[in-house]
């Protein structure tokens, strides 16, 4: 008989990261609040959180690809058990097929950019106005180093409050697109601050990437009204020209949802749903700033362009719709 082993993300997870994923978002799987499912006679892991009647996995089964059809076949007999939902986020175009082999409706969700550091520069026309932006900010008095998240821990619950007041009383963080700072794995992360007069008036948390583009993902990243115009751009500039001495691969900047949507999809695609993603982008920036987020993402002028899908077992019905939507805090 199989044992299901249900337990918090630990060394073991990090383990299945660093052995079995490619995901460039994969190290959010290990964000506070989630589980990982793992079976004894099969190398690797599930990660997923449990939110009202769904079970929402990130990324793929984490585990050689052979395995991946049997590892996601107890998961799915796991959340029957439990006579939960199923969906999954953030599925790269080679996980998508077992998802849709394994009785899963699988979408396009959006796509996921990267940098190719090798040889990067922000030199020629194109990169203009971003040069310009970043020496504005220098100009104003931006200074920017690496730091332990200990040193700055006040600085940037500090910053969180800010950004949330500025962003209004409903602001939502979506879950499973956005990673954290602080927690166990915390010292796996590299974090970068802007400051003006001593004062941290933003920051940029990167995750490590694995895999055949290993590299770094620019994840979280928060200012407060005092940072000046560019700040951001400033920050990243920097870090991209350490990550670049240090002979990292390639910059992620994680999925933008309703981007990128090809009419290249799978049999088992919804067809409504599709429509809808497709709309979201013009749309739903209420529902989520998919264009803004892209345009920052584009000024890189990212060499890979990425596929990513979202997975859900059963009949989707508008209820179903809505309840998913809540439960990745997108409504």
């Amino acid at each position: 008989m199989t044992i299901d082993l249900v337990t918090a993300p630990d060394s073991r997870g990090v383990t299945a990261l660093r052995k079995w994923s490619h995901n460039p978002s994969g190290f959010l799987a290990l964000n506070q609040g989630n589980k990982q499912f793992q079976v004894p006679d099969i190398d690797g892991a599930i990660f997923y959180r449990e939110v009202g009647r769904y079970l929402i996995q990130l990324g793929g089964p984490f585990t050689e690809s052979t395995a991946k059809p049997a590892l996601l076949q107890a998961f799915v007999a796991f959340a029957e058990n439990r006579k939960k939902h199923l969906a999954a986020m953030q599925l790269l175009p080679d996980d998508a097929p077992v998802y849709a082999a394994g009785g899963y409706h699988v979408n396009q969700f959006g796509s996921s950019y990267a940098v190719d550091l090798n040889g990067y520069t922000l030199g020629g026309k194109k990169f203009v106005k971003l040069r310009n932006k970043i020496s504005r900010a220098i100009r104003a008095g931006l200074e920017i180093r690496e730091v332990k998240h200990s040193e700055v821990q006040d600085d940037i619950d500090e910053i969180d409050r800010r950004w949330l007041r500025l962003k209004g009383r409903f602001a939502r963080e979506m879950e499973f697109m956005v990673g954290e700072v602080g927690g166990e794995v915390q010292d796996l992360r590299r974090l970068f601050v802007g400051t003006i007069g001593g004062e941290v008036v933003g920051y940029v948390s990167y995750s490590p990437v694995y895999g055949a583009q290993s590299g770094w993902l620019h994840d979280l990243s928060r200012r407060v009204e005092l940072a000046p115009p560019g700040a951001m751009e400033a920050i990243n500039w920097h870090a991209v020209k350490q990550f670049s001495e240090e002979g990292c691969g390639f910059l992620h900047f994680g999925l933008t949802p309703f981007t990128g949507m090809s009419a290249d999809t799978f049999d088992t695609r919804n067809r409504t749903l599709a429509f809808l993603l497709a709309k979201l982008y013009d749309h739903g920036s209420r529902i989520y700033p998919a264009e803004t987020q892209l345009q920052y993402k584009l000024k890189w002028n990212p060499a890979l362009v990425i596929p990513d899908y979202l997975a859900y077992r059963g009949r989707l019905t508008p209820g179903k719709i809505s309840g998913l939507l809540r439960a990745i805090n997108m409504i």
